[in-house]
C-alpha cells in the first residue's frame, strides 16, 4: 500500500471516530439541555401546586384541583401530575381516571426519571418531589410527555448528522490535498532518482522536508562513494591489466628461448598459458578503456548509440564491406550506457569478424530487452552451440574466435540476472547471438 493511501486512510479513520465522538457528545448534550428547560418548567408546575394546598376546618390538608394549570384539565394533554398527601392520592383531570405508579417521595427530597408507559404509551420525563406542608407529608410528581421534544430533537439530530457529514467530507478532501502537497518532495526524489538512473544528473537537489533531508543526504552520499570506488576499481583493473603486459612480454621472450626447443611438450604449455593470460589481459583493458570514459549510471539509447558504433567497426574493418540493418528504438534503456556498449560492441565486434557480408542488429524494449545480432557468417556446429550454451562453461575456453567477446557478453548478461542464448540465425544462415534482460 502506498504512503499516501495510507496516510489518507489513517487520517480518513479518525476524523470518522472523532466526527462521531462529537455527534453523539452534541446529541446529547441538546437532549440534556432540552430536558433541563423540561425540568424547570415542572419545578414551577410543582411549586404552583404546592401553593395550592390549604388546611381546612379539621386541620387537614386540602387540595383544590382549580387552581391547576388548564393544560392539567385537558385530556391527555401530555401534562399530568399525582400528588400523595399521606394515605391520599389526587391525579390530574388530563389523566382522565387513570392511575400512574409513581412511589411518594420522602419529604427533602427529589428524583427525575424517564416513564416510557404513559398515557397512550407516552414516553415521560417525571419530577417527583417531597415536602413538609403544615405538618403534613406531601409528594408532587410532575409529569410532562417527551413525543414533541423528541421529534424536535430527532430533527435536529438528523440536520445536524447531515452538517457533519458534509464537514467530515470536505476534511476529508482537504486532508487528501494536503497529503498529496505534502508527499510531493518524495515524487520529485523519484524523478531525480530517475534523471540520476538516465546518467542526466549525479546527485539529488530537490529541496525536501527536514524529515527526509537525511535520507536523501544518505543518498547522496552513497551515490558520491559508489562512483568513487568504481572508478577505483576500473582504474585499478587497467593499471593491473598494463603493469602485466611487460612481465609477460618476458615470458613470450623466455617461450622462444632455444633451451625450450629440447622441451617441445613444455614449451607448447608455457605458451597456451601465456596466451591465456594475455587474453585476459586484453579483455580487462578492452573493459577499462570502454567503461572509463562514460558517465556512471547513464541511460543508452540503441539508436543514437549503435550508429557510432557500427561506423567505427566499418572503420576497423574497412577491407570488407558490410551490410549492416540496424532495427533498434530510439528510446533510454534503463541499463548502465557502459555496460550495453559492451555488451553490444562485443556481440558486433564477432559479427563484424566472421560475417561474408550481412549483419542484422536487433533490439527490443518493450519487455526488458532482447538484443540479438545475427550474421551470415559459418556460425557454429551444433556440437559447439551446446557447448558455448553450458552454463558455467568458460566462452574464452570453448570456441576459438568466438571465445573473448561472448564471454564478457556472458558476464554482463548474468549481471543484470539475463541469459544468454546462441544459435544459427534463420535469417541470415550464421551465428545469431540472443541477450535477453529483465526489467
Amino acid at each position: 500500500m502506498s504512503l499516501r493511501r495510507r496516510l489518507n486512510r489513517g487520517l480518513a479513520i479518525i476524523l470518522c471516530v472523532i466526527f462521531a465522538a462529537h455527534w453523539s457528545a452534541a446529541d446529547w448534550v441538546i437532549r440534556a439541555v432540552a430536558e433541563k428547560q423540561m425540568l424547570t418548567r415542572l419545578t414551577h408546575d410543582g411549586d404552583s401546586l404546592l401553593d395550592t394546598l390549604s388546611v381546612d376546618a379539621n386541620g387537614q390538608l386540602r387540595f383544590d384541583s382549580s387552581h391547576a394549570g388548564s393544560v392539567y384539565g385537558q385530556a391527555y394533554s401530555g401534562h399530568y401530575f399525582v400528588i400523595h398527601i399521606g394515605d391520599r392520592v389526587f391525579y390530574s383531570v388530563s389523566l382522565q381516571g387513570q392511575t400512574l405508579p409513581f412511589a411518594p417521595t420522602p419529604k427533602q427530597t427529589s428524583r427525575q426519571y424517564h416513564f416510557d408507559t404513559g398515557p397512550h404509551q407516552q414516553p415521560l420525563l417525571v419530577l417527583s418531589r417531597g415536602f413538609e406542608k403544615f405538618g403534613h407529608q406531601v409528594s408532587i410528581s410532575i409529569a410532562e410527555d417527551l413525543t414533541d421534544i423528541g421529534h424536535d430533537i430527532l430533527g435536529i439530530r438528523i440536520a445536524y448528522f447531515g452538517l457533519s457529514l458534509l464537514v467530515l467530507a470536505a476534511a476529508i478532501l482537504l486532508q487528501t490535498s494536503d497529503v498529496r502537497r505534502a508527499l510531493m518532495p518524495i515524487k520529485a526524489v523519484r524523478r531525480e532518482l530517475a534523471q540520476i538512473a538516465n546518467g542526466n544528473q549525479q546527485q539529488i537537489n530537490t529541496l525536501v522536508p527536514v524529515e527526509i533531508r537525511p535520507l536523501v543526504k544518505e543518498v547522496n552520499r552513497l551515490l558520491l562513494l559508489v562512483e568513487r570506488r568504481l572508478n577505483q576499481s576500473r582504474t585499478a583493473i587497467g593499471n593491473l591489466a598494463h603493469a602485466l603486459k611487460t612481465p609477460l612480454a618476458m615470458l613470450f621472450r623466455l617461450a622462444e628461448d632455444p633451451i625450450l626447443r629440447e622441451h617441445p611438450d613444455f614449451r607448447q604449455q608455457f605458451q597456451q598459458q601465456n596466451d591465456a593470460i594475455l587474453q585476459r589481459i586484453d579483455r580487462e583493458l578492452k573493459r577499462a578503456r570502454i567503461s572509463g570514459s562514460f558517465q556512471t549510471g547513464a541511460a543508452f539509447n540503441p539508436h543514437l548509440e549503435l550508429t557510432a558504433v557500427v561506423n567505427l567497426l566499418r572503420n576497423i574493418y574497412s577491407d570488407k564491406q558490410f551490410d549492416v540493418e540496424v532495427r533498434v528504438p530510439d528510446q533510454l534503456m534503463r541499463y548502465d550506457r557502459e555496460d550495453m556498449l559492451e555488451l553490444i560492441g562485443n556481440l558486433l565486434d564477432n559479427a563484424f569478424k566472421w560475417a561474408r557480408r550481412r549483419i542484422l542488429v536487433e533490439v527490443d524494449c518493450r519487455y526488458g530487452a532482447i538484443i540479438r545480432v545475427s550474421d551470415d557468417g559459418p556460425g557454429c556446429t551444433e556440437a559447439e552451440i551446446a557447448q558455448l550454451s553450458q552454463r558455467g562453461m568458460r566462452l574464452d575456453e570453448a570456441v576459438q574466435g568466438h571465445g573473448l567477446g561472448l564471454a564478457i557478453v556472458r558476464d554482463i548478461a548474468e549481471f543484470y540476472a539475463g541469459s544468454l542464448q546462441i544459435g544459427r540465425s534463420s535469417q541470415l544462415g550464421g551465428l545469431s547471438v540472443t541477450v535477453q534482460l529483465p526489467h
